[in-house]
């Protein structure tokens, strides 16, 4: 990892305010999420309320000489039914400032590494298949391209198509129905 950069636990104190500024700039300047209206304050504290709640992690990077938050990570849930459980679909997000740094990819092993941690089994990718610098960095991480949904968002005037990519990790040690 870079010496003037480092990985951090997010909270809703310290970190919601830019996280939040991070996804308005991602709705409102692209096609990385598929939602129209920036964030509010209250959304933001249902986010962190349901990742509480549910214990997945919210990772960030940071400049530690400033505190600034350059990036998070994320995961949730893939599908609510139960024998998705040892599935998650993650996000990732750097700053605009910071994208191209190779901050992402410090991002993705860290929340690879978590998710291992975690008992996961496969990690999820859901990206809009003009972003060729997070498919990229998704499958030099070792992700695969597991399908592609056509037109199925309507964003900036156009039709937008999603690819899914995915990873299956080596864990659970032992899965278990129910």
């Amino acid at each position: 990892m870079p010496p003037d950069v480092c990985l951090i636990e997010c909270n809703e104190e310290e970190h919601g305010e830019a996280i939040r500024g991070i996804l308005n700039e991602a709705i409102l300047n692209s096609t990385a999420l598929y939602d129209y209206t920036p964030r509010s304050p209250a959304t933001m504290a249902a986010w962190f309320a349901a990742k509480r709640e549910a214990g997945h992690p919210v990772i960030g990077i940071a400049d530690p000489h400033s505190g600034t938050l350059l990036g998070f990570a994320t995961w949730g849930a893939f599908r609510s039914f139960p024998a998705y459980k040892y599935t998650v679909e993650h996000s990732l997000y750097i700053h605009s400032s910071y994208r191209g740094s190779g901050l992402g990819k410090l991002l993705l092993t860290n929340i690879i590494q978590r998710a291992q941690q975690a008992q996961v089994h496969v990690m999820v990718a859901c990206i809009d298949t003009a972003n060729s610098a997070s498919i990229n960095l998704h499958l030099s991480a070792g992700f695969v391209h597991a399908g592609t949904f056509r037109q199925v968002g309507f964003k900036f005037g156009q039709w937008l198509d999603v690819a899914f990519y995915q990873r299956q990790l080596t864990t659970p040690a032992h899965p278990a129905d129910g």
